[in-house]
C-alpha cells in the first residue's frame, strides 16, 4: 500500500538555506505547512533533558523524527489544497547513512509507503544567509556535507529535484506558488 498525496510539496535542503523562512510566508498567506520534525524534536527533547538528542542519541532522534513525519503527512493528508512540508520523511534515509545508523531500512520502507508530490523543492547552499541556531548547532561544513546525500536520497526514491533561487522571500515564494500551480 502507497499513500500518496500529489497536495503535498516537500520543501527540504541545505540547512541555513532560507526554509524555514520560506516556509513562514507560506503560512502568512493561508497556505498549510508542516513543521519540521528536527526542530520539533529538539525543542520537545531539550525542555526534558531527554535522551533523543542528536548529539545523544543519534537513532533516537531519528526515531522520533520519523514519527513526527509520518504525523505531519496523515495530518495534512486530508487538506484539500496544496500544502507544504518542512522536510519529509526522505531526510531520513539521507540522515541515517550521514551518522552510519546500523538500522535504517524502515527508512527506506516509510519513504515507499508516505510519497508526497513528485516535485521537490530543494535550497541550495547559501552561505551568504547561513547562520546556526539554539536548534542548528552544526556549521558551514555540515550544511556543505550533507547536501548531496539529501539530493541522492530523494532521487532515489523517485523525486524530481526543482532547486530553488537564490533570491529574497517573496520571490522564492512566487517560484514555489507558480510552480506548484503548474504540477
Amino acid at each position: 500500500m502507497v499513500l500518496p498525496s500529489d497536495h503535498l510539496f516537500v520543501v527540504t535542503g541545505a540547512p541555513g538555506a532560507g526554509k524555514t523562512t520560506l516556509l513562514e510566508a507560506a503560512a502568512a498567506q493561508g497556505m498549510a505547512v508542516g513543521r519540521e520534525a528536527a526542530r520539533g524534536v529538539i525543542q520537545a527533547q531539550s525542555a526534558i533533558d531527554g535522551p533523543a538528542l542528536q548529539w545523544r542519541d543519534s537513532a533516537l532522534f531519528a526515531e522520533l523524527m520519523l514519527d513526527r513525519d509520518i504525523q505531519t503527512h496523515a495530518a495534512l493528508l486530508s487538506g484539500t489544497g496544496p500544502a507544504l512540508c518542512d522536510r519529509g520523511i526522505p531526510d531520513l534515509i539521507a540522515y541515517g547513512r550521514i551518522m552510519g545508523l546500523a538500522e535504517t531500512g524502515h527508512f527506506e520502507r516509510a519513504a515507499r509507503l508516505y510519497r508526497y508530490n513528485r516535485i521537490v523543492f530543494f535550497a541550495p547552499l547559501w552561505r551568504e544567509i547561513f547562520v546556526t541556531d539554539a536548534e542548528r548547532i552544526e556549521g558551514w561544513e555540515h550544511a556543505q556535507r550533507i547536501y548531496e546525500p539529501m539530493r541522492d536520497a530523494y532521487v532515489e526514491m523517485g523525486y524530481r529535484i526543482v532547486e530553488l533561487p537564490k533570491a529574497p522571500v517573496a520571490e522564492r515564494l512566487a517560484f514555489v506558488l507558480e510552480t506548484i500551480a503548474h504540477a
